[in-house]
């Protein structure tokens, strides 16, 4: 399969394979992005129809997140400000919603979001470290 960002056929296996360990058949939809383009790497069976479809309906959420970018330095460098607490960089962002969850992890010039119905929010954790590790080998 040929992915827009250059992803490779490995990783993107592995990234799914992170986030279904972890979050099992909870799991909606995994995307790997990067400031310009993205590619959807798993949506869950009978989700959106078809893949143009799930395309555009994940365009969107992938242009918000993107701001993530931008923020993620800022966010680290509060974070080890002089006198304040250092609450360590920043990792992963999770978005809660009435009936499910966003989550964003960045690692240089790319990302990974993927969504989830509701469940235990430890998990995320899991599947974010997880994927954080795959990202900062390649």
């Amino acid at each position: 399969m040929a992915f827009e960002t250059d992803l490779s056929e490995e990783l993107a296996d592995s990234i799914i394979s992170a986030a279904r360990t972890s979050l099992g058949d909870t799991l909606r939809a995994v995307v790997y992005f990067t400031p310009s383009s993205f590619d959807i790497l798993y949506r869950r069976q009978g989700l959106y129809g078809s893949g143009d479809t799930a395309r555009e309906a994940k365009s969107q959420l992938v242009e918000f997140e993107r701001t993530g970018f931008g923020e993620m330095p800022v966010r680290t460098a509060i974070a080890h400000m002089e006198g304040g607490p250092d609450i360590g960089p920043y990792e992963f962002t999770v978005r809660f919603h009435e009936d499910g969850f966003v989550i964003r992890i960045l690692q240089g010039d790319a990302g990974v979001l993927f969504t989830a119905d509701s469940m235990d929010v430890n998990a995320f954790e899991d599947a974010a470290s997880a994927i954080s590790k795959l990202l900062a080998e390649e």
